[in-house]
């Protein structure tokens, strides 16, 4: 520091000479550097301009934009030119190997080939041939006829006087002007030919790279994967493809009308046992159809009994004997009548194993889920629905079976189960937990440990699956419910599965102790270690007649059933935002 030289101040305000003067002897102005030190403080302590990084930003990622497009570009003219240089490599290949065959087959000779080519053709694609090489054999002639010059030259250029090929010919780029001219004679003034394709300027005629330019969408098929034909269920026609394009199927309405097309005949009413106010309405109402609308009455052998002790006037009730005439009543029964609660709707449903009549519920028990008709009103209520059209809702059903693990064949399983809720599997009496091992076709799910499980319906799902914390579905909406009941797992939630699935829930070896699984809240069985328990939609629906539809019915009944969202309404007298 004591080396260097001190300046006074005068000496700063002057030309400046001096200090060029300075700095080029190496010297260094300190005053001036402490001046530039404050201006650059002060700069910095100013505020930025609002919104510059936010502009630079922007800039920047605009940039960044512009820069990504300009690569694609780059690659796309790249890849471009590459192929083009390759088609044009392959042109020049097919055409000199072309020229080279005319002077070996005569014209007779190739025309008869292409004929017999044409012969062996399909039928199908003739349109396509016409249009793809009548063209093409059109500029050939006129080449042949005016150009047998430049082919010789062509001929003899390929080989060389050593009998050697030549890597390329010089007359190649008059043939290619030639070929322009033909072109020009074959399409005149209408444009492009079908057969010409433009490479590097260049038109051209080649039938196989007209047919790689021809592209078309590959067509496919849709087909149902069923595995086993046991498991193969109906699969309703709800999925279209044509030209490869996949679109589902146009739904006409969304309710589901049924119009009669001849007047029904025949009714079947079943009751609520063990009821007085039943017994008193099933009377007055089989009273009823048959005085004014003229029916067959059909009912259940307990209900004929109790109504031919109140009189001996229903004696034209009828019934049945055994179950083997249970088993026919879908070909006799055009209505089905039900008076009780949503137990009344379930065991309709189980009488009939195939195709289901449709049902009308009254509602004279607790709930009335599927109970939407009020028994005070059932003339007016049967007079609309025996004159038509009806809203119905197709309720779908599961069909179960048992396969035990020592069942050696088909024939020693038992008969399937149609249950319109859902079928249950716990652990019954037993403490110790349920170990189910899931699958979902063929697929392993997970392992149910805990009391058990519930395989439910849409229309189920606002019962046994909605108090283990199901979710709750309209009874439209075609699924499988998979609810755990109680499980040992936090993260083991519910599941909806598609109808098509086939679900299998095995007893594992390893378990504890035995399952029980009952369907419907009936029909109890046990499930030992190794046997399972088979589900899957069923092909015939439950058809249920709709109050007004199926959607104000089903939010008619969360609401006033369940009281689905039921809250006093806040008071307007609280504390209000200033």
């Amino acid at each position: 520091m004591s080396s260097m030289k001190t300046i006074s101040p005068s000496q700063l305000k002057s030309n400046g000479n001096a200090s060029a003067s300075q700095q080029e002897n190496g010297f260094v102005d300190s005053l001036s550097l402490l001046h530039s030190e404050r201006a650059v403080q002060e700069l910095i302590q100013e505020p930025l301009v609002q919104g510059t990084d936010d502009h630079l930003i922007e800039f920047s990622e605009a940039m960044q934009t512009v820069a990504k497009a300009l690569r694609q570009v780059a690659e796309a003219k790249a890849s471009a030119q590459a192929e083009a240089a390759e088609w044009k490599r392959k042109y020049e290949l097919e055409r000199a190997r072309n020229l080279q065959l005319e002077h070996k087959v005569p014209g007779n000779e190739l025309w008869a080939k292409l004929q017999n080519w044409w012969t062996r053709a399909s039928p199908d694609n003739a349109v396509g041939i016409i249009r793809l090489f009548l063209p093409c054999l059109v500029c050939w002639e006129i080449w042949k006829e005016r150009n047998e010059q430049g082919s010789e030259a062509l001929s003899f250029g390929e080989q060389n006087g050593n009998g050697e090929k030549a890597d390329n010919t010089e007359d190649q780029p008059v043939l290619l002007n030639q070929a322009s001219e033909q072109s020009e004679k074959c399409c005149g003034k209408n444009g492009i030919c079908s057969h010409e394709v433009l490479r590097d300027g260049e038109p051209y005629c080649n039938s196989s790279v007209v047919q790689n330019k021809i592209m078309r969408k590959a067509s496919f098929k849709l087909s149902w994967c069923c595995k086993g034909e046991k498991s193969d269920q109906h699969k309703r026609d709800v999925v279209s493809f044509e030209r490869g394009n996949i679109t589902t199927a146009e739904r006409s309405s969304k309710q589901i009308a049924l119009k009669w097309e001849s007047p029904p005949q025949t009714l079947l009413i079943l009751t609520k046992p063990n009821s007085t106010s039943v017994r008193i309405l099933c009377a007055k109402m089989v009273s009823w159809l048959k005085e004014q609308k003229k029916l067959y009455i059909f009912v259940e052998p307990r209900v004929r009994v109790e109504l031919l002790k109140e009189s001996s006037y229903f004696n034209f009730v009828q019934t049945w004997q055994d179950d083997e005439e249970v088993l026919l009543l879908h070909t006799k029964v055009d209505l089905v009548v039900t008076l009780g609660g949503d137990g009344t709707v379930l065991w309709a449903a189980s009488m009939f194993k195939g195709s289901v009549p449709p049902i009308v519920s009254f509602s004279l028990g607790s709930l009335g889920f599927m109970t939407p008709f009020h028994s005070e009103q059932y003339r007016d209520c049967l007079d609309s629905i025996l004159q038509g059209p009806i809203n119905i809702t197709l309720r779908h059903r599961l069909q179960c079976q048992v396969i035990r693990e020592a069942a050696k064949n088909e024939y020693e399983t038992e008969e399937p189960i149609l249950v319109l809720n859902e079928v249950t599997i716990d652990r019954g009496i037993s403490s110790f937990l349920t170990n189910l091992e899931c699958y979902c076709d063929n697929s392993f799910v997970t392992c149910v440990q805990g009391d058990g499980l519930i395989l439910s319906t849409t229309s189920g799902s606002t019962a046994y699956s909605l108090a283990a914390g199901g979710s709750m579905v309209h009874p439209q909406v075609p699924g499988i419910l998979f609810t755990p009941i109680c499980p040992h797992s936090l993260s083991f939630r519910p599941l909806i599965l598609p109808e098509h699935v086939t679900i299998r829930v095995q007893v594992s070896f390893n378990s504890r102790g035995p399952a029980w699984a009952s369907f419907d809240g009936k029909d109890r069985k046990q499930l030992a270690a190794g046997d399972a328990l088979v589900c899957s939609m069923a092909t015939c629906p439950v058809p249920t007649a709709c109050l007004v539809d199926s959607t104000s019915d089903f939010l008619r009944s969360i609401h006033e059933d369940l009281h689905w969202n039921l809250r006093k309404t806040q008071s307007f007298d609280g504390p209000r935002d200033p």
